[in-house]
C-alpha cells in the first residue's frame, strides 16, 4: 500500500509556468494554482497583482511519496526558475512573483533547509539564493481561468515564449521524472 498523498506549495514566479512544469512530473497527482502567505482572505488575481495583499502566486502540488520525494520536487523547482531574483521572474516583477517554499510538514521544511544550504554552499547559481522558506498560511485557489492555463492556451504569447521553454527545459533536464505521454 502506498503512503498517503502529500502536499507542498511552491512560488516560482508566474503560477502558469510552475503549474505547467509540475503537471508533467511523474508522481505528482494534482497541481493547483493559487495565492499564499498574504494578509487578505480570499484574494482575487487583481488584488494580488497590486502587490498590496502580500500573497505570492503559488502552486499547491499533491504527490505520491512512493513515486517522488520532496527533495526531487525541490530539485525540479530550483532548476526551472531563478531563485536568485527577489520579487521577480524575467519580466514578471512584484512581490507576488517571489521565490518561495511553503510547507505544512516539518519534514518538508527540513528537506528544504538542507537543500537551500547545499545550494548556497555550492554556489551553483553564482548569486545568493533568495527563496523564502515559510510555513504555509492563508492559501486560496486562484480563479478557475488560471487553472491548467498552459494546457488550455499553449499558443497564447506568454505561454509560447515563457511557459513553453520552461516546460522544454524540464523535459530535457528531468526526462526520468516525466509522466508517460507528457
Amino acid at each position: 500500500m502506498s503512503p498517503a498523498l502529500q502536499n507542498i506549495t511552491l512560488a516560482g514566479g508566474c503560477f502558469w509556468c510552475t503549474e505547467a512544469v509540475f503537471d508533467r512530473v511523474r508522481g505528482v497527482t494534482d497541481v493547483q494554482s493559487g495565492y499564499a502567505n498574504g494578509a487578505v482572505v480570499a484574494p482575487t488575481y487583481e488584488q494580488v497583482c497590486t502587490g498590496e495583499t502580500g500573497h505570492a502566486e503559488v502552486v499547491r502540488i499533491s504527490f505520491d511519496p512512493a513515486q517522488i520525494g520532496v527533495r526531487e520536487i525541490l530539485e525540479i523547482f530550483f532548476a526551472t526558475h531563478d531563485p536568485t531574483t527577489r520579487n521577480r521572474q524575467g519580466n514578471d516583477v512584484g512581490t507576488q512573483y517571489r521565490s518561495g517554499i511553503y510547507y505544512t510538514e516539518p519534514a518538508h521544511r527540513q528537506v528544504a533547509e538542507d537543500l537551500l544550504r547545499e545550494l548556497e554552499q555550492g554556489g551553483q547559481f553564482g548569486r545568493p539564493v533568495v527563496t523564502e522558506l515559510q510555513e504555509l498560511t492563508n492559501y486560496w485557489p486562484a480563479e478557475d481561468y488560471h487553472q491548467d492555463y498552459f494546457a488550455k492556451h499553449p499558443g497564447q504569447g506568454y505561454c509560447a515564449y515563457v511557459v513553453g521553454p520552461k516546460v522544454e527545459k524540464f523535459r530535457k533536464t528531468f526526462a526520468s521524472h516525466l509522466k508517460p505521454g507528457a
